[in-house]
């Protein structure tokens, strides 16, 4: 095993990560009892001197939240193609001899997610909101979606934006009101990557069969309008199915090891969310 035992994620706020309890527990899971995973406070500001004083002989890699997925991109020696396609760096994976490679574990995750709720493949697809993590969607459903994405925004700007990487991604894109977002759980498939509560007026719209929704957030959960597709018999994924499918890959690219433990990570973040509740 390589003399690197160290990992972290990163972020300003960071007390509320779950990624400590699902890294943890993988070690625990595997016996990996020379692995240690912390958080640390970290703002824009402070990051270049963080990452410049750790020793690369000590720590495998680096997660990261908001705001610093951007920020640390400046700081990496190579950046993987799906990092580079949404100008978002979630993980950093450091080499004996100091590289640091940034990669995107959102992505795969989001598509991991699906797959393993039988999603594999839809003919259309929306999403709700036009942040970061929106981005990510639009990347996974560029390996999912056969068809036309549908992308409700706020403003003008928003849209441009996602029009603009939906064109790079290969997408046939288009964007519409945030106002008629009710509309949007009609399609196959609807990403929901808004704050709490964004989605709730939704929810109460609600008619019909929805689709199949994956709502980013995990707590508080369900959200109202994850609850009013269960409601109507649809498939559901949340938040933690995210959380868990792109923290397993982490865990593979820190430790080296080929299949992380899933069942043993997810059911840790079950635990630290039921506590939270």
């Amino acid at each position: 095993m390589s003399s690197q035992h160290r990992a972290a994620v990163l972020g300003s706020p960071i007390a509320h990560s779950l990624s400590p309890v699902l890294h943890r527990a993988g070690y625990a899971a595997l016996g990996l009892t020379q692995w240690r995973y912390g958080r640390h406070e970290v703002d824009e500001a402070g990051l270049p001197a963080f990452v410049a004083g750790l020793d690369p002989a000590e720590w495998a890699g680096l997660s990261l939240t908001m705001p610093l997925k951007r920020a640390i991109i400046p700081l990496l020696d190579e950046v993987s193609p799906t990092a580079l396609s949404v100008d978002a760096v979630n993980t950093v994976v450091f080499g004996p001899d100091g590289h640091r490679r940034g990669d995107n574990t959102d992505v795969p995750g989001l598509v991991n997610a699906l797959r393993e709720r039988g999603i594999d493949s839809v003919e259309a697809a929306s999403v709700l909101g036009a942040g970061a993590t929106a981005s990510s969607a639009l990347a996974a459903l560029a390996q999912v979606c056969t068809g036309e994405v549908t992308v409700h925004v706020r403003s003008a700007e928003r849209a441009a934006e996602m029009r603009e990487l939906g064109e790079r991604l290969g997408l046939k894109l288009r964007t519409a009101d945030w106002a008629d977002g009710a509309s949007a759980l009609a399609a196959p498939l609807t990403i929901s990557t808004t704050p709490a509560g964004a989605t709730d007026v939704f929810a109460a719209e609600l008619t019909g069969t929805p689709g199949a929704l994956f709502d980013v957030l995990y707590h508080p959960w369900p959200t109202e309008l994850a609850a009013a597709v269960a409601a109507r018999g649809a498939t559901v994924l949340g938040g933690l199915d995210l959380l868990v499918h792109q923290a397993v890959l982490q865990f593979e690219y820190f430790t080296g090891v080929p299949e992380g433990p899933l069942a043993a990570m997810r059911a840790a973040g079950e635990a630290a969310l039921t506590g939270a509740s």
